[in-house]
């Protein structure tokens, strides 16, 4: 159940323990539940410090949005997708398979040499019109078309990653499971900024407490633009990871051959989307949370060594249908650095086939919090469908 944080113009619906939320995130929701077209705003336990806008938060408004509720990486989100295989069945040598996936599937600021063939990715239609409509887009990406095309089916750095899971108890025990997280790459977030930038000289944006929380409002160019870049950057990161999903399935299949697969499970967790709650129309904008709405299927990970969760929506509206997307960091990256070492995260991540160096020592299990506590913290929000834990991990 949440607990209700007053003192701003609309209650403040908190998943997370309001006094282990860092000043600066407290804030931060403080400052958007008093924008004066916010319709209400619920905050999911993995929630922590953003820019502009808290990473963990639902922020429903009404005829207008913050693209800093959104974030940088438009329509970031996971996949997910169980195989016919069990963990008998994965070959000896993990190191094999990742470099597989690796050589696959470019990572950091790596993209293909030539874009992929769009029939490698089966289900997914309308490339022509997807890539027709890049010229509608902001004047300031027009000379980015060619890396765009060439970063679909990439993973990205930071908290992106590649695994293979196996599912843990239950009748299915052991049962092997791809899943992945990236989002809509440098494009996103090359018009993100530029939105941005466009908001925060509009004249009703001029006292806002943050300019980061600049918003567009219905019925203006500015909105028209931002919205028809969102959505599109919201397709393109669709696009991206079952570009990648089709590419991390060949790699498994050229060394197990005889795997198949599920349908995929997909979700973004830095979004807009239209919804209705109260009879209001709304623009709800969920950065680093996923829809929840009843039946949905749902994706939410923890760190490179401790698991992730399958779940299923429950459709509670004090959330607007939402949950949280992770486990959530609980430091940041340059604290980690600071307190960590390649050794520590070699410990931390005993069992798993991934890198252990340097330059991940960021993503450390230790910097994140704790995902059986996030995942008890929305029983009424989410059920669990499956547990996941890693044994290859691919990070950019």
């Amino acid at each position: 159940m949440y607990t209700a944080v007053e003192g701003s113009r609309v209650p403040i619906r908190m998943w997370a323990d309001p006094t282990s939320v860092e000043d600066q995130a407290m804030r931060q929701l403080h400052n958007v539940a008093n924008l004066p077209w916010v319709h209400g705003v619920a905050v999911m336990p993995d929630v922590h410090y953003g820019k502009g806008a808290t990473v963990g938060s639902v922020i429903a408004m009404r005829d207008a949005v913050s693209p800093a509720a959104v974030g940088v990486d438009i329509g970031c989100g996971m996949s997910a997708v169980r195989t016919s295989l069990t963990a008998a069945d994965l070959p000896d040598d993990l190191l094999k398979l990742r470099r597989r996936i690796e050589s696959a599937v470019p990572v950091g600021f790596g993209l293909h040499k030539t874009p992929v063939n769009p029939a490698k990715v089966h289900g997914v239609g309308g490339w022509d019109a997807f890539w027709k409509s890049f010229g509608d887009l902001h004047p300031g990406v027009q000379d980015l078309h060619d890396r765009a095309s060439r970063q679909i089916g990439s993973l990205g750095g930071g908290n992106h990653f590649i695994e293979v899971c196996l599912e843990q108890g239950g009748e299915d025990e052991g049962r092997v499971w791809l899943m992945l997280h990236s989002g809509s790459r440098n494009i996103g977030k090359e018009l993100a900024e530029r939105h941005m930038a466009v908001a925060r000289k509009l004249p009703h944006n001029a006292d806002l407490p943050d300019p980061d929380l600049a918003v567009f409002v219905a019925g203006t160019p500015e909105m028209q633009a931002y919205r028809r870049d969102l959505f599109w950057a919201q397709d393109y990161a669709a696009r991206n990871r079952a570009t990648m999903v089709a590419l991390v399935k060949q790699a498994l299949k050229d060394v197990v051959p005889q795997t198949t697969f599920d349908d995929a499970i997909s979700c973004h967790h830095n979004y807009v989307a239209e919804e209705t709650y109260d009879g209001v129309d709304l623009l709800v904008t969920r950065k680093g949370a996923i829809r929840a709405g009843s039946g949905d299927l749902g994706i939410i990970p923890g760190s490179m060594g401790t698991g992730s969760y399958i779940v299923r929506g429950l459709g509670n509206e004090s959330s607007f249908q939402s949950a949280s997307h992770g486990a959530g960091r609980r430091m940041s990256r340059n604290k980690a650095k600071k307190l960590y070492t390649a050794e520590d995260l070699a410990a931390q991540t005993a069992g798993v086939e991934c890198r252990k160096d340097s330059g991940v020592v960021d993503e450390i299990p230790a910097a994140y919090k704790d995902i059986e506590t996030v995942i008890k913290a929305q029983t009424d929000l989410v059920e669990v469908v499956a547990h996941l834990k890693q044994v290859v991990c691919v990070k950019g």
